[in-house]
Parts: structure tokens; sequence; C-alpha cells
């Protein structure tokens, strides 16, 4: 029987205000529902920057402040860090 996911071979760590994940690289979206299989797939998101409701605030390596963005859309890097999420 094969995987659920496919094997990578990018890996980043995604860093939030509770805790550290190591996560495959990939859109911010896709990987939350990576870490979280169970509740992020059936959340009112349309993945495709239509609803707004995947905004996440974020800090990237450069930044001195966290920006609003849009998960569905955003590609992990090295270095991002999560503030926090939309409430939906």
């Amino acid at each position: 029987m094969s995987e659920p996911f496919r094997p990578y071979e990018n890996w980043s760590i995604l860093r939030s205000t509770a805790r550290n994940f190591r996560c495959r690289s990939g859109i911010v979206a896709a990987v939350l529902q990576f870490i979280s299989p169970e509740t992020i797939p059936y959340g009112r998101f349309c993945w495709n920057q239509d609803c707004q409701y995947c905004r996440v605030s974020c800090q990237l390596p450069d930044d001195d402040e966290p920006r609003e963005m849009l998960s569905c859309k955003f590609i992990v890097m090295a270095g991002w860090t999560s503030a926090n999420s939309a409430r939906s």
C-alpha cells in the first residue's frame, strides 16, 4: 500500500509560537495539512485565494516585523516563523 504523501527530500523547520515542526517544503497550507491532517482538510478553505480564510501572520528571515500572507500562496522557506493564524 502506498503512503498518503510522496517522499520528500527537502524538509524545513516550521517555527510557531508554541513549538517547532519538521515539515516538507511546499505551500504553507499544504504543510499545515501535513502537520494536522485531521483538522486542516476539513476547514472552510478554498485553496485558491478566493476565500481569504487561510491568512497567517508570519515573519520571514529578512523581515523586522511579521506580515500577513495567504497560506495557500506562500511557499515555506528556511527561517520562516509563524506568529499566528486566522480564526477559521
